[in-house]
């Protein structure tokens, strides 16, 4: 019984070791999303800047996230900028011209020791295979982490000091898996 509960504890610890690297960026929950489904995204927000804490979380919205409908948060004030699209868009037979690009959750006090999430949704277009990227800003009491770089064709993310957060849209039999 005793080396169960050791071997529980150790492998308890090593998660939790291997989930604080992992959400050291701003990330998505879900990374992946079915074209043609309603997305509900989940940023992940590990950490302030520094030691500093966050205030504001900005979202930029790619173009293939449409209608896009943030969640309200306790504390903090919520904005959406909305923007003429160039290229209108059918949405249950009403043509969209304008749609929100960037969601904004600010007046709130998210210590830099403590984690939360930032919930959106939204009806994902694009085609399978397609990566989309939503820059994230985190501005902070001092200072800002800007989630903003995208790779360049070939480079892994991974490899990015501030990669933005990345969305794989995949067809409805990849996503199943």
């Amino acid at each position: 019984m005793k080396k169960l509960t050791t071997a529980i504890l150790a492998s308890t610890v090593m998660g939790l070791s291997f989930s604080g690297s992992v959400s050291a960026h701003a990330s998505l929950e879900t990374p992946s999303a079915e074209v043609g489904s309603t997305y509900k995204g989940v940023m992940r927000i590990g950490h302030g800047c520094e030691g500093s804490a966050t205030q504001v979380v900005r979202i930029e919205l790619p173009l293939e996230l449409r209608r896009v409908k943030p969640m309200p948060k306790p504390g903090w004030k919520l904005e959406t900028v909305s923007k003429k699209l160039d290229t209108p868009f059918d949405y249950y037979g009403k043509t969209i011209t304008e749609d929100v690009r960037e969601i904004i959750w600010s007046g709130g006090n998210l210590e830099d020791g403590h984690y939360d999430e930032f919930v959106f949704r939204g009806k994902v277009a694009g085609e399978a295979d397609q990566v989309l990227h939503l820059s994230t800003t985190q501005e902070c009491v001092k200072g800002e982490n800007s989630w903003t770089q995208i790779p360049a064709p070939g480079q892994d993310s991974h490899d990015l000091k501030r990669p933005a957060p990345q969305l794989k849209l995949v067809t409805s039999h990849e996503h199943k898996h």
